[in-house]
């Protein structure tokens, strides 16, 4: 073989290792493309159509009419009415009833609530495909998907109606599954009338018509933090069956002084009847014996300072006990005063969790999506959170939760055609005009096999009806059950 010849192979060589590292290059980069596209249609494309700057969206409202939003049972929460000259019209029937759960959608002010969570699906058109091609040649709209919710427009309407005037919030929940029934607030709005009332909805500092307290109130828990704080001493004291405290109705230390519920002296107690009774000056007393380090991780895993699951926007709640915190922080803390901050939603959750058995499930809103003639398009399941606390832990909170009701500050739902377990509570501020207070109750129905979840919150009470709240889930769970 001639030199010639040799050189010519190697050159050859050299061309086609060349030519296979550019061949490689492009087919991995055509892999990348396609793996983040794929990545974006399922992950990204979602939030980006929901997104209120997403101009696009108005090309979907070109061609497609905007998607109902029904009920558990069919009911229409939301729908859009096409007028004889082609004008759509977004109406929902119940008003003021669901304004905050399922929002609004307007062209000029945007999307909230399950209108903008769900806006993808709203503007999307699962309709069979004959008919989206026949409505294309007749330059005809199609219309979009149906979202099927969770919500109980029945029980919805008995919650809105027990809360009546007060400022306030209510959501009832499935416990074993996080399907949301209902979820009222109060003061609402009516979304049929969100435009022109727009101006004065936004004026009203007082009455924040437009906030969802359900998800986004950020309130002192009173009495019910006490849950958290229970399951905190239980975890640093294996004796805690043991623990004891006589009750004078108050406790001091340093120039602090913490007050028993109307002074109320409930003499010698254990940790059950402590819980039972609302003990301020026993909670107090507890507070005080606690690591802080280890009382601050109890309240994080139960989701306090962190991100809570959901679709909705949530207010993140606080537990602001550090080792510098003063021993009247620690006192007021431990009773549910203080610093802390907790939304309704929250308190749910962790009531839910008790109930489970330590399990929070993922709170969900929507059961399943279908196109408008009711032909399934997707369907959700019920998934597990994040297990907060052990099963032996969720058993004790359940059997003082139901000491509660059974003798102590929740006995008003004693001997009802369901059993219940909660925690009754009062968080008290300051005003103006006073010392008022906030009246709460979380908890659960049917003790042995859990089935509901409620929270509940009455903003601004004189302090003479701390039971407010605990009344009104009566009203809801009656409504429910009977």
């Amino acid at each position: 073989m001639s030199r010639n010849s040799g050189s010519k192979d190697s050159g050859e060589r050299v061309r086609n290792k060349e030519f296979a590292r550019v061949t490689y290059f492009f087919v991995i980069l055509f892999i990348a493309l396609m793996g983040y596209l794929v990545y974006f249609m399922v992950v990204w494309a979602k939030l980006v159509v929901n997104s209120p700057y997403n101009q696009r969206q108005d090309a979907y409202a070109d061609t497609i009419i905007r998607g109902s939003i029904v009920d558990k049972n069919g009911n229409v929460l939301a729908q859009t009415v096409v007028g004889d000259d082609g004008s759509e019209t977004r109406e929902y029937p119940y008003g003021e009833v669901f304004a905050h759960v399922i929002g609004y959608s307007n062209s000029k002010l945007g999307t909230t609530g399950l209108e903008s969570v769900e806006n993808f699906e709203l503007l999307t058109s699962n309709a069979f495909f004959l008919e989206k091609l026949q409505n294309e040649f007749s330059e005809k709209k199609n219309r979009g998907d149906t979202v099927v919710t969770t919500l109980d427009a029945n029980l919805q309407q008995a919650a809105y109606d027990a809360l009546g005037s007060n400022k306030g919030a209510a959501i009832v929940m499935e416990a074993s599954t996080g399907k949301i029934l209902a979820m009222v607030s109060k003061p609402a709005y009516d979304p049929n009338n969100i435009l022109s009332d727009w101006s004065e909805l936004n004026s009203d500092e007082e009455n924040s018509p437009l906030l969802n307290r359900v998800t986004q109130g950020s309130y002192a828990p009173g009495s019910t933090f006490k849950v958290v704080t229970t399951l905190a001493f239980m975890r640093q004291n294996s004796d805690y069956p043991n623990y004891t405290y006589d009750c004078s109705g108050e406790i001091s230390q340093g120039d602090i002084t913490i007050h028993c519920f109307n002074g109320n002296a409930h003499g010698s107690e254990d940790l059950r009847s402590s819980f039972a009774n609302s003990c301020n000056s026993s909670f107090a007393n507890i507070g005080l014996g606690l690591d802080l380090t280890q009382y601050r991780q109890t309240a994080e895993d139960l989701l306090f300072n962190k991100s809570l699951p959901g679709v909705l926007n949530t207010a993140k709640s606080s537990f602001a006990l550090d080792q510098n915190s003063s021993e009247g922080e620690v006192m007021m803390t431990a009773m549910g005063q203080g610093k802390t901050t907790v939304s309704p939603y929250h308190m749910a959750l962790i009531a839910e969790a008790v109930a489970n058995g330590g399990t929070m499930m993922q709170p969900y809103l929507v059961e399943s999506v279908t196109n408008y003639t009711g032909s399934q398009i997707r369907k959700n399941v019920p998934k597990s959170y994040k297990k907060v606390m052990t099963s032996d832990e969720a058993a004790q909170l359940k059997e003082y939760m139901t000491a509660v009701v059974e003798e102590g500050t929740g006995s008003v739902l004693k001997g009802r055609s369901y059993t219940a377990a909660g925690k009754t509570g009062t968080a008290e501020y300051s005003m103006s005009d006073g010392e008022k207070t906030h009246s709460w109750f979380m908890g659960f129905t049917n003790v042995d096999n859990p089935d509901l979840v409620i929270s509940v919150i009455t903003e601004g009470s004189d302090g003479s009806s701390s039971g407010k709240a605990v009344a009104i889930a009566g009203d809801i769970l009656d409504a429910y059950y009977n």
